[in-house]
């Protein structure tokens, strides 16, 4: 057996002291961009007393981050875990991918990641409902953009979606982030910038059953940008939860925002 055909299956498992759920550190190789990719994968305590299947939430980082950071500043999120009793993958977005396949780099397509090779190693490794009604993605930052854009274009795979501090709108920031590597330059190639940037994306909803919640902080740099995304999907009539409260782009911010995100997560996939 090649090794790539085995380093999907080399998954380290880590009791986590402070709480009974257990946390995995997942090699998967990505075909599209012909890599190992890492990814924390969350499981409750009941995970091992049942043969049940579980809801799954797919928890994105922001620009800077990798596939730790979310456990290694929320380590709350091993409780939340249990509590919702629900499976949390943290993937690794590489430092700036924007979560999207680049139309300029062909090694950097996260989009096919996320959305189709790691939803289909979880499902088939994990007990997971193989359906949109039991599965959610959010993220932070970079990650908030992601969470939506992928749930946008893949209504078929995710229910509900949620941005903490998303950059939803990217075009006012093109000297930020690697975002010209990933698009291009935004004087040469208007259209990668139009075409994949949250805020140009509202037609995909109408009609559309995807539950979504939008969070911001009145202090952070992406409030005027997730201001008038919120104003834009109320003139279009597109239901949303929508909450700005004091903060700023920080991870008290965040800690904060993913504990309303889970608890509007585990209402979905209650009703």
């Amino acid at each position: 057996m090649s090794f790539k055909n085995i380093l999907p299956f080399l998954i380290i498992s880590l009791a986590v002291l402070t709480s009974a759920a257990t946390v995995d550190t997942v090699m998967i190789f990505s075909a599209s961009m012909r890599k190992p990719i890492p990814n924390i994968v969350i499981r409750p305590d009941s995970y091992q007393k049942t043969d049940k299947k579980f809801s799954s939430v797919y928890l994105l980082h922001g620009a800077g981050g990798k596939y730790t950071s979310w456990l290694t500043k929320v380590p709350e999120l091993v409780r939340y875990a249990d509590a919702y009793d629900i499976i949390i993958i943290c993937p690794d977005g590489s430092v700036t991918s924007w979560y999207f396949d680049s139309p300029v780099d062909s090694t950097m397509k996260y989009e096919t990641y996320v959305a189709s090779e790691l939803v289909r190693y979880i499902d088939s490794s994990y007990k997971t409902y193989n359906d949109k009604k039991h599965r959610a993605i959010a993220g932070l930052s970079m990650g908030g953009h992601g969470a939506l854009y992928l749930s946008m274009r893949h209504q078929d795979m995710f229910g509900t979606a949620g941005s903490m501090s998303g950059g939803v709108d990217i075009r006012p920031f093109t000297s930020k982030w690697d975002l010209e590597l990933r698009l291009g330059t935004y004087s040469q190639h208007p259209d990668n910038w139009n075409k994949n940037t949250v805020a140009n994306m509202l037609h995909l909803l109408k009609g559309s059953s995807l539950r979504l919640i939008i969070d911001c902080g009145v202090d952070d740099f992406f409030y005027d940008i997730n201001k008038k995304l919120h104003a834009d999907m109320v003139d279009n009539k597109i239901p949303h939860d929508y909450i700005e409260r004091p903060g700023a782009h920080t991870w008290d911010y965040w800690r904060n925002s993913v504990k309303y995100q889970l608890l509007f997560f585990n209402e979905y996939f209650k009703n």
